[in-house]
């Protein structure tokens, strides 16, 4: 099966600081990859990486899409080819409203979305008419941003923290939300995949996940079952990784 992003040897840089080295995965399509690590680890250096963004330079290695290289690829060439991302803290957005910023990306990328019932699901209908996270709560801001991801309706999702300021009942909405696209338009098999930043592993509890890799100081440690992985983590801590076992009996 051919993995829908692929990952070879990426080492990136920001202002001359190394903060990637050597980072190698593949994630195969319909399935979900969780990323661990401490604060300050490159996680989400890593995600906006994938996504393009300019300032994150690329000093070695590759980053394929589908079968294409998109190393150099902008972030809206990546958008068009089917990546979505959703950020740990969504900026807010002042002087746009949220149902003309959904309506406009549902046309560009997803014509049958029905933004009534989408907005419904993520108890959004009221925020609709509001300027972008302007004045939203952090779960707030948590919906809208999985609201713009459901009118993209990318194959492969991004995410960044997503139980970030979020409490219980937002992270149900949340979740049962991101799972719901991750299984659209699946019929016997789920095509869609994530990619998915947890230091809480919280979003576990509502979606699948198929395999995990702790990353610290800029590099993947190790890789195994994300379930045993966070019951390492809970137990010891990411120190366990310098001498974990894991990596090593992976098949």
């Amino acid at each position: 099966m051919q993995p829908i992003l692929e990952i070879r040897h990426l080492s990136v840089s920001v202002e001359n600081k190394l903060l990637l080295k050597d980072i190698s995965l593949s994630i195969p399509e319909g399935q979900t990859h969780v990323l661990f690590g401490p604060n300050g680890s490159g996680k989400s250096s890593l995600m906006l990486t994938l996504m393009g963004f300019p300032q994150y330079r690329i000093e070695e290695g590759q980053i394929l899409f589908k079968g294409k290289d998109i190393t150099h690829s902008s972030p809206s060439e990546r958008s068009a080819l089917g990546m979505g991302i959703a950020f740990q803290s969504p900026p807010a957005i002042k002087g746009l409203k949220l149902e003309n910023l959904v309506s406009e990306i549902a046309s560009r990328f997803y014509p049958e979305f029905v933004l009534e019932d989408a907005s419904r699901e993520l108890s959004m209908e009221s925020y609709l008419h509001r300027d972008v996270n302007h004045g939203f709560s952090g779960g707030e801001r948590k919906r809208s941003e999985i609201l713009q991801l459901s009118a993209q309706n990318p194959d492969l999702i991004l995410l960044d923290e997503p139980e970030s300021g979020v409490d219980i009942e937002n992270m149900k909405t949340i979740g049962e939300a991101i799972r719901n696209i991750l299984h659209r338009g699946a019929r016997e098999k789920r095509t869609k995949s994530a990619f998915i930043i947890t230091h809480t592993g919280y979003i576990l509890d509502y979606l699948a996940a198929d395999w995990g890799y702790v990353l610290v100081d800029g590099q993947i440690q190790c890789e195994n079952n994300p379930y045993e992985l966070l019951r390492l983590i809970e137990i010891n801590g990411f120190q366990f990784c310098e001498t974990c076992e894991l990596s090593k009996n992976k098949e």
